[in-house]
């Protein structure tokens, strides 16, 4: 089968956004922002903790690893509802936990056995170059980076005519996707390296069986 990230985020493009909500968001999200500061604090000191895990024993603990997850679902719910995608009207859940009716999604596939020796590098030297891609795709504020600025685009475009574009909402799909990836590279949560491609759209492409050659 052709490989693929075990990092999956995606998302639903919802009907019938508000053409002002958009404008305020940034106010009704600061509970959000207060509470993800001190999660970020504790993913910061968790993923510490998971370092030396991995360096002793090639195993995320499953818990560290749990939580950091949620920390990340949460992000994301926040910045689709929010400035990073501005596709949904509905409140973001007060939850680290998966919640399934809400049109974002973020997962990360639990990996069994981690490298001891990647550990070492992989959150620095060999994730240098994704980072400057990732600085120049989500920056480092809320209209930073393409991401940003596209999402503002589209809320110009929800104000004057209450449409998305679709294909603002696959390209801010793909960008936010590859840095979800790069995040969990660099926090030790898989070994598979990001790939330098932007996959659009809300959905992750399926896994298609390799084409046998005929004997």
């Amino acid at each position: 089968m052709e490989s693929t990230s075990p990092v999956r985020l995606e998302g639903e493009l919802e009907p019938g956004l508000s053409r002002w909500l958009w404008l305020v968001k940034w106010l009704l999200l600061i509970p959000h922002y207060i509470v993800l500061a001190v999660l970020w604090v504790a993913f910061f000191l968790v993923t510490i903790v998971a370092f030396f895990a991995i360096v002793f024993t090639g195993r995320y603990p499953r818990g560290m690893f749990e939580f950091n997850l949620g920390v990340m679902r949460w992000t994301w719910r926040v910045g689709y509802y929010g400035y990073s995608a501005l596709a949904t009207d509905r409140d973001p859940p007060f939850t680290l936990d998966d919640v399934a009716d809400y049109p974002a999604l973020l997962d990360v596939e639990y990996p069994e056995q981690l490298s001891r020796g990647l550990v070492w590098v992989k959150w620095w030297l060999l994730a240098i170059p994704q980072y400057i891609v990732v600085g120049i795709l989500v920056g480092g504020s809320y209209w930073g980076g393409l991401v940003g600025v596209l999402a503002f685009f589209a809320g110009v475009a929800l104000l004057f005519t209450v449409r998305y574009p679709l294909g603002i909402f696959d390209f801010v799909m793909g960008m936010n996707r590859w840095a979800v990836r790069v995040g969990a590279y660099a926090a030790l949560m898989t070994d598979v390296y990001p790939p330098f491609r932007i996959d659009n759209g809300g959905q992750e492409e399926p896994v298609r069986p390799a084409v046998e050659e005929p004997a």
